[in-house]
This record gives structure tokens, sequence and C-alpha cells, in this order.
């Protein structure tokens, strides 16, 4: 059972797990709260969604819009046809006690038209229902095959305004596709937009790859491959096609992360017995020893401004998580998981708060979260095997992947939130396995 969780942040997600109305809602989402979250009713907030105006992709991205909203496990999407009042344009005044008669909180209306330079001009409009005011209001200039990406950037505005953080759903996961039978399995790296859309493939499937990691900053993917046959870090550009091995190291390199700016890679190297971790400039691709022990280092996280690192560590006996300070040499590390079992792959959350981590315990794996001082250690999924977390760019909600002891052992990629609720799995054409989530597009 997951344990009470409390914890004070200043985030309105975490607010819409009262049941309040939906203005003291967003009020609580602007100043810091002493939340505590243990079992009790959860009301995700009413929002009536009036289809989008216009040609043919209003209708397809006010469908994007509704399931991008509802999955997230924030939102009830009343039923169209319960609707009183059925405006016949988005300048149409709302009447709030026709909305508020079918305990609507929130009320969205848009359009989507082709302007003159053949754009398409999206709009949309947000209402509070209890207070009768517009809270917001914006316009997109979309090249008409970008409207999937029109009605992410809707989503992510209505999501922002009612709960006080920021969204996700204008961002995209890259994965291992895996084809085959488990003993001879192919693997592809593949890429889609969050709900699943816009799928493609960025390998061939004619070498093994595995942990695929964006940047922060640019369209690039980090990733392993054992296209020499032994274990190397590459470097993909999304926008070009083009990749790159980072260095030919003696010994095998694996675990790359991304620094916060981009500018570096933390890596594990083995080497003449050691494997320890190592800061890669990527301008002058010079290396910086991190540790120095004759334990196992590897999956380093960085922490969102920088200065630390969490990893995973074998220095007491069995797979802990530590974090270290990154100053000018080799850092001193303190451990942060005591629980029983082995801990491993943290990640470290683009909030600061949390880590998310895989533990394994009596046959079974486990994804949770714990603080940044390994205290308030809560499980959010344990299966037979489950590992491999995933931040979303907001912070609130984790992806990571289940292989399950039938069927082959086929892995599936799943997410849930940071509260433990809306477990759900995502859509990928097979089996698929170490998802990674890129920041918000630009």
């Amino acid at each position: 059972m997951t344990p009470p969780m409390t914890r004070r942040h200043a985030l309105a997600g975490a607010a819409s797990l009262l049941a309040a109305p939906l203005l003291h809602r967003r009020a609580l989402a602007q100043s810091p709260l002493e939340i505590t979250v243990a079992g009790g009713e959860f009301r995700p907030i009413a929002l009536a969604l009036v289809p989008f105006f216009g040609p043919a992709p209003a209708g397809e991205a006010t469908e994007v819009i509704r399931a991008n909203l509802v999955n997230s496990g924030l939102f009830r999407a009343i039923d169209p046809a319960a609707f009183i009042q059925r405006p016949a344009n988005i300048d149409e005044p709302p009447r709030y006690a026709d909305w508020r008669a079918i305990n609507a909180e929130a009320l969205v209306l848009g359009d989507a038209e082709t302007a003159a330079d053949g754009r398409l001009r999206v709009r949309f409009r947000l209402y509070d229902v209890a207070t009768g005011q517009q809270i917001e209001g914006l316009q997109f200039m979309v090249d008409p095959a970008a409207w999937r990406r029109a009605a992410h950037k809707v989503s992510d505005a209505v999501y922002s305004k009612l709960t006080g953080e920021t969204g996700y759903f204008d961002s995209r996961i890259v994965f291992v596709d895996e084809r085959g039978d488990k003993a001879n399995r192919v693997k592809r790296l593949a890429l889609m937009d969050q709900d699943g859309a816009n799928l493609r493939y960025l390998t061939d499937g004619r070498e093994l790859v595995l942990t695929p990691r964006f940047s922060p900053t640019d369209q690039e993917i980090l990733y392993l491959s054992f296209a020499t046959g032994e274990p190397q870090v590459f470097l993909l550009n999304l926008d070009t096609g083009q990749r790159e091995a980072l260095g030919r190291f003696p010994g095998m390199t694996f675990s790359p992360r991304f620094s916060p700016d981009g500018r570096s890679v933390a890596l594990s190297l083995a080497q003449d017995g050691a494997t320890d971790l190592y800061l890669l400039d990527l301008a002058s691709r010079s290396l910086r020893r991190l540790t120095r022990t004759a334990a196992i280092d590897t999956a380093p996280s960085f922490s969102p401004d920088g200065r630390r690192l969490a990893f995973e560590s074998d220095r007491a006996g069995g797979s802990q998580i530590y974090v270290m300070a990154l100053g000018g040499g080799e850092g001193t590390a303190e451990r942060i998981s005591f629980g029983t079992g082995r801990y491993g792959t943290p990640v470290w959350s683009p909030r600061g708060d949390l880590i998310a981590f895989t533990r394994s315990q009596g046959g079974q794996f486990s994804v949770g979260v714990m603080q940044t001082d390994g205290s308030g250690e809560r499980i959010l999924d344990a299966t037979f095997h489950s590992e491999g977390p995933s931040w979303a760019p907001n912070g609130r909600v984790l992806s990571f992947f289940r292989e399950s002891p039938g069927d082959g052992g086929a892995s599936s990629i799943w997410s849930v939130d940071i509260t433990g609720m809306n477990l759900r799995r995502l859509p990928t054409p097979g089996p698929a396995s170490d998802p990674a989530w890129s920041p918000l597009l630009p």
C-alpha cells in the first residue's frame, strides 16, 4: 500500500487533488501548500469542450484536446449531448447558467480557419463557469499539416491555466521498438508524439540499441549502440538524421545522460576492471573523471541546476542510489536509498524535488519516487518487471516500461501520475521499452 505523502510545493496539480471548486483550485495553485495525498475521493475538473468550429482539422483537433486532458487524469469531459447552450461560433457569449446547470466548471470554445496565406489559424477561449469570466484566450498560426501541434498547445494552455502547472502535451517520447522472440529480438529506436501519433523509426534494427535520452536544448538524442560489438554512446540529430559516436574510448561506455544545459554528457566508462562516472564536454570531447572506486558506478542523472548528480552504485555491497556534488575534482557521494532490495536508474525530476528510481526485491521490479535526500519513498507501480522511469517535462507524470511474465516477455510503455493514480498504457505499434520524454517542443 502506498503510504500517505506530504510535501510542500507550489503546484496546482497537487491542488487539483483536493475536492474543491475550480476557482479555489486555481487560487490554491498560486501559493505553496502543505498537501496530504492518502486515499480519499478524487474529483477531476469537469470540462465542457465545445467541438471547434471550422474545416475538417477542427473536429479532429477537438478530439486530440479532449483525449489529452482526460488522459492526464485531472479532467472529466462532459458529454456534448448534455450541453444546453449550443454556441453558433466562438464569439457567442456563454450563458453561464446553462453551463452551471450541467455542473461544468470550465468551458472551452474554439475554431480553426484557413488564412489568406494558406496557414491554419486556430483560436480558443477558456472560461471559468463559476465566476463567469474568460480566463484565457490564444491564437496560433500553423501550417495545416501541423494542426495536431496546435491542438497540443491548446491542451497545454488549458491544463496550465486550470492547474497552475506547465503542460506536457506538446512533447515527444523516444523509445525502443521491439520485434521478434525474446531470444532473437530486433530493437529499433522509434519516436512518437506523447499521445502515440506521428510514429517514425530512427534506426533500422540491424544493431542493438538501448537507453535513448533527449537533449534538453536541441533536437538530439543520445543512445547506446552495439554496432561495433561493444556498447558505445552515439549522438543522433533528429533534424538531419546525422549520427556520430561520442568517442572511441578503451572499454565500454554506457548510461549516457545530457547535462541540463546540453553542453556535456555524464556516462559510465568501464576500463581497467573498474566502472566509474565521467563527464564528457561535447565541444572539446574532453573527459573528466567523477568517481574513482572499485565498485560499479553507473546511471548518472543531473539535478535541474546541474550542480549535483544522482547515480547507482554497488559500493555498499548491493546497488543503491547516491548523490554527489559536481565540484572541481572527484566528489564525495552520499547514499540516499536505504530500503530493502536493490535500487537503480535514478532520474531527477525537472522540478528538482523528487528522484524517480527502479527497485528490485523478491523477484519483483517496481518504479517509485523519493525526495532528494532519500526520504518520503513511495512506490508508484510494482509488477513482475517495471523499470526505466522517465519524467514528463512538467515533472508531474512518469513514463516507464513493464515486462510481463507471459507473452514471450513482451514489454509495454506506461505512464503514471506522481500520486500513483492514473496508471495507463501508452499506445505503441508493438512491444516497446526504454521510454524517454522530450522537453516541450520549441
